[in-house]
């Protein structure tokens, strides 16, 4: 017996340790839960995301059709197919601040068109379009199709969140201004701006006015309207090829 060796004492742990690391052990687990939690939220959001952009597909798809199947009609008919009144409009300022009188200048601030070659969403009644008319020699407007509405946002839109300009590279912005309106994603803001949902001021108001490029080939002459081989005033669905020129 004398031969073996003392056992060793194993040291005691204090307390006040222990209760750290099982504190410590307490909030790993509830992190670890909570991030759990947390993925499957987001995998469930992006599968209602994913089925939101089909629906919206589908419902776009369904418009064009529709269209063509009634010029068709009215045609084999012998009539003519009158389209609906375009809705959307999209207004760009063609021209700078020199000798604006204030009368336009109030209008154009109304517009969101502080500067030149910005660019804004406006939904189309009565109102809106007396105002086009006051300001029709300072901007370029028309009748935006759902290719340049997409365009639009996905390349340079930009949201107004805390007042300021932040670009919109993920969803998660878009949803925490605008969830109480039913808008989650981008997919969401485009279709709201291009079918003038009942939410578009709020839509609307919360993109940034776009800061268009100037346009690559130039401009024919500003001073003069478009129908006279000019820039300004109204040119319904050619303003889409402005949007490519200036995107």
């Amino acid at each position: 017996m004398s031969g073996e060796e003392p056992k060793k004492k194993v040291p005691l742990v204090p307390e006040s340790l222990l209760k750290k690391r099982k504190a410590f052990a307490d909030i790993k687990a509830k992190r670890l839960k909570r991030l759990l939690v947390q993925k499957k939220l987001r995998k469930d959001e992006r599968k209602l995301i994913y089925k939101r952009a089909q629906a919206y597909h589908k419902e776009y798809r369904q418009m064009y059709r529709r269209e063509i199947r009634m010029a068709r009609m009215a045609r084999k008919a012998g009539n003519y197919y009158v389209p609906a009144e375009p809705k959307l409009a999209f207004i760009i300022r063609i021209r700078g601040i020199n000798g604006v009188s204030p009368k336009v200048r109030k209008v154009l601030q109304l517009l969101r068109l502080r500067q030149i070659f910005n660019g804004t969403f406006v939904k189309l009644n009565k109102a809106s379009i007396n105002m086009l008319r006051i300001v029709e020699p300072y901007i370029a407007w028309g009748y935006p199709n759902l290719k340049s509405v997409h365009e639009l946002i996905y390349k340079r839109g930009y949201g107004k969140i805390n007042k300021q300009r932040v670009a919109l590279t993920d969803n998660s912005l878009i949803k925490r201004c605008l969830k109480k309106y039913g808008i989650i994603c981008m997919e969401d803001l485009i279709h709201e701006i291009y079918t003038v949902g009942k939410n578009f001021k709020a839509a609307n108001n919360f993109l940034w006015p776009f800061k268009l490029s100037s346009p690559r080939g130039g401009m024919k002459k500003k001073t003069t309207h478009f129908v006279e081989g000019g820039d300004a005033g109204n040119r319904e669905d050619q303003i889409n090829r402005l949007i490519r020129r200036m995107n």
